[in-house]
């Protein structure tokens, strides 16, 4: 693949990332802010001291929330089309919008389901701040684990598949990386700070909100970026059309 294609295709994944961010903007917004108040009025009720606000709540629930996800939505659409650069014709006969589906699909459950799983989102006022470090350290540690096993995951299955067949290989290789996955989840330390009194339902809703936000900015930005890269990788031959076209208007008789 040329540098061209590579530049067209980092283009137009930035762009699918955006409008996948805008998706994602609005179930946030729906769905995630009411959480997030919920959550601030309870660690407002039990506590008594109360820091400087340096960013209003207004501001952080509109401006703040929009900058924020596109701003993420942008920069893994870029990464992914990265990725997908590199993924096209090596994993298998894809078409580029099975490529797009495949590779979405695969970044969603790598980067943020199976962390998600093990360390899931908590809303505001969970959480001890002096361990917010270690926290963070073990989410971005998982998720490192994680990627790295789901891209050893597609180079096994490859290699198994000269032996065992596609389908084979594929089970075999999924069944490796939950093993992998589940051995990951018992080693590393759990993390559980939810206090006592906190509303079950409000965090139950809090991580639903969470898991969909991730699913609509992954779906729809395979959708996008699957539909983008086709027309990048497989043009449709218009040159081609017109010439025939033209040949055709040439020698059709006079009337």
């Amino acid at each position: 693949m040329n540098s061209a294609t590579v530049r067209s295709l980092l283009v137009r994944g930035m762009l699918a990332g955006l409008g996948a961010g805008l998706l994602a903007l609005v179930v946030a917004y729906l769905l995630g802010e009411r959480q997030v108040d919920a959550a601030i009025a309870y660690e407002d009720a039990h506590t008594t001291e109360h820091g400087m606000e340096i960013v209003s709540r207004s501001l952080q629930s509109t401006a703040g929330l929009a900058t924020g996800v596109l701003i993420y939505g942008v920069s893994l659409g870029g990464i992914a089309a990265l990725a997908y650069c590199f993924a096209l014709g090596r994993i298998g006969r894809f078409t580029p919008r099975a490529t797009a589906a495949l590779l979405s699909g695969t970044a969603l459950l790598a980067v943020y389901v199976v962390p998600f799983l093990k360390y899931p989102a908590n809303p505001p006022s969970i959480g001890d701040p002096a361990t917010i470090g270690k926290r963070t350290t073990l989410y971005f540690l998982m998720t490192a684990l994680s990627v790295l096993l789901a891209v050893a995951t597609v180079i096994v299955g490859k290699r198994l598949a000269l032996r065992l067949g596609n389908w084979n290989a594929t089970v075999t290789a999924v069944l490796g990386f939950s093993v992998a996955v589940g051995l990951a989840y018992a080693f590393l330390p759990a993390v559980n700070e939810v206090p006592q009194g906190f509303s079950a339902t409000l965090l139950w809703q809090f991580r639903l909100a969470a898991l969909a936000i991730q699913m609509t900015l992954w779906a729809s930005f395979g959708l996008l970026f699957g539909r983008l890269a086709e027309r990048v990788i497989s043009p449709k031959p218009i040159a081609a059309t017109t010439a025939r076209d033209t040949a055709s208007e040439t020698a059709a008789p006079v009337q």
